[in-house]
């Protein structure tokens, strides 16, 4: 009857070991599997912020073209020197500001 009682309480100690061993097997899957999907996701992030980074530059240049194409319809010929060459003028002084800031 000793031999019993030793034999079930192994054979149900097995089991549970098994049953951990399987449990934490699965854990360690799981945990590989969460850091390949954020590796995925941090590469995702990155390509998508290299994304908006690039656009904002092409925003950027957009905007610096409309405001010189506006500048260059208002002044029409025929309008004067003078017109012409306050608008030079505010054209130069546009262009420092944006020296200044790069020299920042």
């Amino acid at each position: 009857m000793h031999f019993n009682i030793e034999f079930n309480f192994m054979k149900d100690a097995s089991v549970l070991i098994a049953g951990i061993e399987y449990k934490v097997k699965k854990l360690t899957d799981l945990q590989k599997n969460i850091e390949i999907e954020n590796f995925e996701l941090i590469k995702k992030e990155e390509k998508l912020q290299n994304t908006i980074s690039e656009q904002n530059r092409i925003i950027n240049q957009l905007e610096e073209k409309n405001k010189l194409l506006k500048i260059a319809k208002s002044i029409k010929p025929g309008k004067g020197a003078v017109d012409a060459k306050l608008k030079i003028n505010e054209l130069v002084r546009e262009i420092d500001k944006c020296i200044g800031f790069l020299n920042k």
